[in-house]
């Protein structure tokens, strides 16, 4: 077992927690889409995104936990990066950890959008270096650019 919090890539035995942690009442309010989904919805869109090579689905986990997920997906020239970390282990610094393992390894340009209110997300963004980019409608975009 790896020592510390570690990313590994998502699979179809994650999609019961993957399914509990979308639908938990604080991760859809921080959504952008805050409907409740149904297992069967969700279940086809990790079939599809498991296999969509623009997208990135990882897990952290510490100590065989499962802790939280960050997403990367590929569009308009960056990754746009989502995360949701498990209601048992928020506010605990999970957040920042993972979102800045999987920024360390992205060479591409990343963004993020985070509601205004989101201020934990606020803070995870810019603790994993992205900077604020601009805001509109009540959305901050954070950006990184490319590393070389």
């Amino acid at each position: 077992m790896k020592k510390g919090l570690y990313l590994r890539p998502a699979t179809l035995e994650d999609a019961k927690i993957l399914f509990e942690w979308r639908n938990d009442p604080q991760s859809r309010a921080a959504s952008h889409n805050q409907d409740a989904i149904s297992f069967e919805s969700h279940l086809a869109w990790l079939k599809d995104s498991l296999q969509n090579p623009s997208r990135k689905i990882y897990i952290a986990e510490e100590g065989g936990v499962r802790i939280g997920t960050v997403r990367a997906d590929w569009a308009k020239n960056a990754y746009i990066l989502s995360w949701n970390v498990s209601p048992e282990a928020r506010a605990k610094g999970y957040g920042k950890q993972m979102v800045s393992l999987l920024v360390a390894i992205i060479k591409e340009p990343v963004r993020a959008e985070v509601k205004v209110e989101n201020l934990a997300s606020i803070k995870i963004a810019e603790t994993a270096g992205l900077q604020l980019d601009y805001a509109a409608d009540g959305i901050m975009y954070f950006f990184r650019k490319a590393i070389r």
